[in-house]
């Protein structure tokens, strides 16, 4: 059975594949446009202090994610 979490609950060192960015409009594509798309697999590498923004490792590269679209993303761990 998979595990399906929010991936601003997630902690430096999990993994997973994207199952669904569940946001449209404006935010929904500049997400995709960060290669944020379901079926991709990544991995939190870091967090700030206070746990935003949230760093995360895919297709060879690092990105940097907001909590507020974090909060759109579903991972199947």
């Amino acid at each position: 059975m998979e595990n399906v979490v929010n991936l601003r609950t997630m902690s430096v060192g999990d993994s997973g594949r994207i199952a669904a960015v569940e946001v449209a409009g404006e935010m929904g594509r500049r997400i995709r446009d960060m290669g944020l798309i379901p079926g991709t697999q990544v991995k939190v590498v870091g967090r700030a202090p206070l746990h935003d923004p949230v760093a995360l490792r895919l297709s060879g590269v690092t990105i940097t994610l907001r909590n507020n679209e974090a909060d759109y993303i579903r991972i199947v761990r």
